[in-house]
């Protein structure tokens, strides 16, 4: 006699059916955003820091990932209707792009004026037209957590279409959601301190950040020619080593 055919087993083996889902799939969607968000971090590390101030930067994202989260659980929720709603991916790829150019002509006109952007060694960031000297003006906090929750609902329709494809159960997908964000903030946290010690890795930030875009777009009007996730991955690996390849020179004592 099988176990199944016993009626009073029956909810405990279902129970234990869908708690090995949860185990299976669980990490393989918390891997799967870690994966897909590495580019995400970046941006929002070097969004943040145009609060020149610590306590500051950390404030925005808190708030910015909290309001972010409300976003991706909504993302998720009508995941269904959304992730094929091509004004949404239109105006994610077009935020996308926009930020991604907005940062490569502050940096440009940085230079053109001698200051080089963010990559002149003072740990203060141009992306978004801030900076704590040369003429620039310090950013918000609401406008900072305003583009931090923005950026990451634009990152968002790559990892949550990829979550929803993995597993059809929605409290799983919020769950890996969920824990997504937690390892956005502390990974977004690191990345601030790199953001003053490496030269060129705010700008290698920003130019995954517009290959996204591009990725998006290319998607929406061309699909077949669409480049796979695997090339993606590849091509911000190669900005993420150029990025870590200049260390800016340690301040004099």
């Amino acid at each position: 006699m099988e176990a199944e055919s016993i009626e009073s087993l029956t909810p405990l083996i279902q129970s234990a059916d869908q708690w090995g889902e949860v185990l299976l799939l669980l990490p393989l969607l918390v891997a799967l955003e870690a994966v897909l968000s590495a580019d995400n971090a970046i941006a929002l590390a070097a969004i943040s820091r145009r609060l020149h101030d610590r306590a500051r930067q950390e404030m925005a994202l808190n708030l910015g990932l909290l309001l972010a989260l409300a976003f991706r659980i909504g993302l998720i929720v009508a995941a269904r209707w959304v992730l094929n709603f091509w004004p949404l991916e239109l105006a994610a790829a077009s935020y996308l792009l926009w930020l991604c150019g907005r940062h490569l002509l502050l940096v440009a006109q940085g230079r053109e004026e001698g200051i080089d952007g963010d990559e002149d060694g003072d740990g203060l960031s141009t992306g978004g037209g801030v900076a704590g000297h040369g003429g620039h003006v310090s950013a918000s906090l609401a406008g900072v957590v305003a583009t931090l929750a923005l950026t990451d609902l634009a990152f968002s329709l790559d990892s949550v279409a990829a979550a929803v494809a993995v597993s059809d159960r929605l409290e799983l997908v919020i769950a890996g959601g969920v824990i997504g964000v937690i390892a956005l903030r502390l990974t977004a946290e690191l990345f601030i301190r790199w953001l003053e010690r490496y030269r060129h890795l705010e700008t290698a930030g920003y130019l995954a950040v517009g290959l996204v875009g591009i990725r998006l777009l290319l998607r929406l009007g061309l699909p077949s020619f669409v480049p796979p996730e695997w090339l993606l991955l590849l091509l911000v690996l190669g900005l993420f080593t150029w990025g870590f390849s200049v260390r800016n020179p340690e301040p004099a004592a």
